[in-house]
């Protein structure tokens, strides 16, 4: 596990940036292609506006497939769906091919939605490994990452798929990849920021009690690749090193 720790969330943002394009462009130079698995909510919405404007020329976008590790269940239209969000940020503005973006379908029911994007997902990658080049993450302040949410069944499946799970305290459905699909990737890396998140981040990466039921956080760690954690000052200000 790599652990970074940055005093401004700019600068935290410019250096994962550059993180992905470096990953980026070794994954178009050895296969073709890049296959990135993007985050939702409001934490990544910069970045990849930086990534559609600033740093715009330094990957070759036309060979850049995108993935989302987990949706709401919630209409495309509806403004908190992440495809939305990463579509007006960083798919209109770099013009990326209808057919290099795969959505979930959340106009079909939740565990149909699943089982529709892991085909396209299998599809995709033609009888190989499901290994994406990269994953990006998020972390609630409960530890939840993408739609992996203490206490949910969720946590339990232990299949490289796509699944559909019930959040009680959400009172409705996500559609998610799970942990053993996650920890496949190549590299997957953590953006986390603000003080509301230190707690968190503490039981996650430091903490005596491993139980992933109360911080699923815990359940990645990936088989050949690489974690790596995108701090700022003040998610970081609980941990001991």
């Amino acid at each position: 596990m790599n652990l970074l720790i940055y005093k401004t969330q700019s600068e935290l943002l410019e250096d994962l940036a550059s993180y992905i394009i470096k990953i980026a462009n070794k994954a178009i130079e050895e296969q073709n292609c890049f296959n990135f698995v993007l985050t939702g909510g409001n934490s990544p919405k910069t970045l990849y506006e930086m990534l559609a404007t600033t740093y715009r020329d330094q990957i070759d976008w036309g060979k850049v497939f995108f993935f989302f590790g987990d949706e709401r269940n919630v209409m495309p239209d509806h403004e908190s769906y992440n495809g939305l969000m990463a579509k007006k940020a960083l798919f209109e503005p770099l013009n990326i091919s209808d057919d290099h973006i795969f959505y979930v379908d959340t106009k079909l029911a939740p565990e149909k939605a699943a089982i529709e994007y892991q085909k396209a997902i299998v599809k995709h990658f033609n009888g190989a490994d499901l290994i994406f080049d990269l994953i990006l993450l998020g972390m609630g302040d409960d530890a939840h990452t993408a739609s992996l949410f203490p206490g949910t069944n969720i946590l339990k499946n232990k299949e490289v798929e796509v699944d559909s799970v019930y959040v009680d305290k959400l009172a409705t459905y996500r559609i998610s990849f799970t942990a053993p699909l996650i920890n496949k990737a190549k590299n997957i890396a953590f953006l986390v920021f603000g003080e509301n998140k230190a707690e968190a981040v503490k039981h996650v990466i430091e903490g005596a009690v491993k139980d992933p039921t109360l911080y699923p956080a815990q359940l990645i760690k990936a088989i050949d690749g690489s974690v790596t954690w995108f701090l700022d000052d003040a998610a970081a200000s609980l941990l001991d090193s």
